[in-house]
């Protein structure tokens, strides 16, 4: 987290960001899918200053650090574990491992769950390879 405190006023103005899901005094929440295409964009060769100021934030607020370790987290998680690595899953878990024994519905529901997941994955991948061979055939003009 960072050192830097967040006025009522600039968390107000963050919260307006559609790509902001949460602020508070000392942290901001990105949304999973600001956090795709801040990977998209990088991987492209873009700034990480630039993403976040073409995205709507104001980089004097954010201060560099903060948007300096969020593009250092989110690049390593996603070569880690790939899309999945940038979903916010504090809504689904508390980091502890669950003890006791799943029932068939709730395996059956993760597996839905997960299954979605990879879903989408599939679909942004090949929206990125789409663009690729679009950007590709402008090149080659």
């Amino acid at each position: 987290m960072s050192k830097k405190i967040f006025t009522k006023q600039q968390q107000e103005q963050l919260k307006k960001n559609p790509h902001v899901k949460a602020v508070s005094e000392k942290a901001i929440t990105y949304t999973d899918e600001f956090k795709q295409v801040f990977i998209h964009e990088n991987e492209q060769g873009k700034l990480p200053r630039q993403i976040f100021e073409d995205a709507g934030f104001d980089a004097e607020v954010l201060g560099g650090t903060r948007i300096s370790k969020a593009a250092d987290r989110w690049r390593t998680a996603y070569k880690d574990k790939g899309v999945s690595g940038l979903e916010d899953t504090r809504r689904y878990s508390s980091g502890r491992p669950l003890e006791r024994e799943l029932s068939i519905e709730e395996k059956y529901t993760r597996l839905k769950a997960k299954m979605k997941l990879l879903q989408v994955e599939n679909e942004l991948l090949k929206k990125l390879d789409q663009l690729e061979r679009q950007m590709m055939k402008k090149k080659s003009h």
